[in-house]
This record gives structure tokens, sequence and C-alpha cells, in this order.
């Protein structure tokens, strides 16, 4: 079971996911020393001590991370540093672009004045 896991919604789509993701574990890697790899639509990182997997899909992302024992004393601060993390990429990044074409609603030309 993790120690920290975290569900988000978004609308960045899969694409636009990911790339928060990449965001993400960038800054984490620079405050914590993480390395991560894909597989998929799933990032697994690594570093001593900590282990976790960040799966993202059209519309959600899903954090799971376990600590070490020395770690799980730092919970509560590596869970907000996280959170907070998660929080900033998501606000940064673009909404995806919908599929569908926006409805274009046409007005009738105005009648022609009567002659009389």
């Amino acid at each position: 079971m993790p120690d920290i896991a975290l569900t988000r919604q978004h609308h960045l789509g899969l694409k636009g996911a990911k790339a928060a993701a990449d965001k993400m574990v960038a800054k984490l890697d620079e405050k914590f020393d993480l390395s991560g790899d894909w597989s998929g639509n799933t990032l697994s990182f690594s570093r001593p001590g900590v282990t976790g997997n960040l799966t993202v899909s059209e519309t959600e992302m899903v954090l799971e991370v376990t600590l070490g024992f020395m770690l799980k004393m730092m919970k509560a601060p590596i869970e907000k540093a996280v959170h907070e993390q998660l929080e900033k990429v998501m606000n940064e990044a673009p909404a995806a672009k919908s599929a569908a074409k926006p409805v274009v609603v046409k007005k009738p030309a105005p009648a022609a004045a009567k002659k009389k």
C-alpha cells in the first residue's frame, strides 16, 4: 500500500497530462533527486528511499508513492511538496483542445425593404 496516494482530474488530454507530469518530476528532481522513466502512460520514479508511479489518462492523474523507513517520518512535508508541484503544473498547463468543432450559428440576412 502506498504511503502517498493522490488522484487528480484534469482537462489536459493525454499529451498535456504527460507534459505536465514531466514538468512535475523535473521540479521534484531538483528538490528530491528523483529520476523516472515512462512505460506507456505510467511514469515510474525512484531514488533511495522513494519509489512511485504516476499514471495518466485523458482525464485523470493517479500518483502513488512508497516511502522507505527513514522518509516515512517526513511523509507530511514530502506529500505537501508533491501536491504543491502537481497543482502548480496542472494550473500552468493549457487545457486540451476539444476535438469537436465549434458550432457556428448563422443569422438570417435582413429582409429587403418592401417597395410601395
